[in-house]
């Protein structure tokens, strides 16, 4: 049985997450998106609700599973889980550049191999970061994250719609 781990912070998870564990269910038997928390930061979302906004979007695809891992290597959770290798998306040459050495140091710890997968062209703009932004000053990010996604942001954010930055 093929399993592929596709680790993140998913905060939130994108339409480009949902584009990549779409594809990558067709591959593999398995597909486990692995939500990581670091304890350290301060997420928008409470690990709870990344994962029920991944478990919801991906309810249509049976090979699909959804943890969550703290203050571990992805390599010992891959181990642990039987993944086959571990699985990326990559937007742009910038994502290349950043995920490579991770995948390089991956390998050389575990033997464990990192596919990647490109993004749609059309999604390639959207980001969790930039997603958040846009929704922190009322933008619209409609299409570019689960409705139930938006809505969450939207109510997380409501008290801050307009406000710019402070005047110096």
């Amino acid at each position: 049985m093929s399993l592929a781990l596709c680790p993140g912070s998913f905060d939130p998870v994108t339409a480009g997450h949902l584009d990549v564990i779409e594809r990558a269910a067709g591959m593999f038997d398995t597909v486990l998106v692995a939500v990581l928390h670091n304890p350290a930061k301060q997420g928008t979302f409470p690990v709870a609700e990344r994962l029920r906004f991944i478990e919801d979007a991906c309810r249509h695809l049976p090979g699909v599973r959804v943890e969550a891992f703290a203050n571990r290597l992805i390599v010992d959770v891959a181990r642990e889980v039987g993944a086959t290798c571990l699985l990326k998306g990559l937007r742009s040459e910038t994502d290349f550049e950043y995920e490579v050495p991770m995948a390089s140091m991956n390998r050389a710890l575990t033997g464990i191999e990192t596919l990647f997968l490109v993004g749609d062209p059309a999604r390639a703009h959207i980001s969790s970061s930039l997603v958040k932004e846009v929704a922190r000053f009322g933008g619209d990010v409609s299409g570019m994250v689960p409705d139930a996604v938006r809505d969450a942001l939207v109510a997380q954010f409501r008290s801050n719609l307009g406000a710019g930055p402070a005047a110096p």
